[in-house]
C-alpha cells in the first residue's frame, strides 16, 4: 500500500515538474516540442478510414490535437497546430494518406486542420486557466466541445464551399451534415473520450 502510494506521489511530482520546466523552457526547446506535436498529429492522421459516399476520412489526428493543448497550453498548442497545417502545404506528407501541398488544404478536408488550430487554441487555454476544467467531466466536455463544434464549423463551411465552387454541386444543410459531420459524431466521441482518459493521466 506504501509503496502504491509512492508510486503516486512520484507520478504527480513528475506532472508537476513537466509544466514547470515547460514555463520555464527555452524558446527552442517549446518550438521543439510544438514541432514533434505537429509530427505525432501527422502520424495519427495515416489512421484513416475512407467512407465511400463522402471525401472526408474518419482520421485519428484529433487525438493529436488534443495531446496538444494538454501538454503545451494555449499558445504553442495552436502554434503546434499551425506547424501542421504550414508545414504540410509546404510539402511535408503528413496530411492524411501521406498527402501534402496547398491542394489538400483547398480541397474538401482543409477547413478541419483549420479548426484544429482553433481547438488546440481553446483547449489550451480553457485548461490552462482553470483548474477545475482538469477534472475528468468538466475536461471531457471541453475536449468534446472542441472536437464536435469548434473542428467541425470551419470544416463543414470550407467542405460545402468546395463542393459547390469546385464539384458544382449544390448540397441542403442535410446534405453538407452527412457528408462531413453527422458519420463521425461517434468515432468523435470515442476519441475525445480517450483524449479525456489520457489527459486526466498526465495532467
Amino acid at each position: 500500500m506504501h509503496s502504491e502510494l509512492g508510486f503516486v506521489d512520484q507520478y504527480r511530482q513528475k506532472k508537476m515538474s513537466y509544466y514547470q520546466w515547460r514555463s520555464q523552457s527555452s524558446l527552442l526547446a517549446k518550438i521543439a516540442l510544438a514541432c514533434s506535436l505537429a509530427c505525432l498529429t501527422g502520424l495519427l492522421a495515416q489512421v484513416k478510414v475512407f467512407l465511400p459516399w463522402t471525401p472526408v476520412p474518419i482520421v485519428a489526428s484529433q487525438l493529436g490535437v488534443i495531446l496538444a493543448a494538454v501538454l503545451l497550453g494555449r499558445r504553442w498548442g495552436g502554434m503546434s497546430m499551425l506547424i501542421y497545417a504550414l508545414g504540410g502545404a509546404a510539402g511535408i506528407p503528413w496530411f492524411a494518406g501521406l498527402n501534402a501541398g496547398v491542394a489538400v488544404l483547398a480541397g474538401p478536408t482543409g477547413g478541419y486542420v483549420l479548426g484544429y488550430i482553433i481547438a488546440a487554441l481553446f483547449m489550451g487555454s480553457v485548461f490552462d486557466a482553470r483548474a477545475e476544467a482538469r477534472r475528468i467531466l468538466p475536461m471531457t466536455a471541453v475536449i468534446l466541445f472542441s472536437q464536435l463544434i469548434l473542428v467541425y464549423i470551419p470544416g463543414l463551411i470550407h467542405l460545402s464551399l468546395w463542393l459547390r465552387l469546385v464539384n458544382g454541386q449544390e448540397v441542403t444543410l442535410f446534405g453538407v451534415l452527412w457528408l462531413g459531420y453527422i458519420p463521425f459524431i461517434a468515432g468523435d466521441i470515442i476519441k475525445s473520450l480517450i483524449g479525456a482518459a489520457v489527459t486526466k493521466a498526465i495532467r
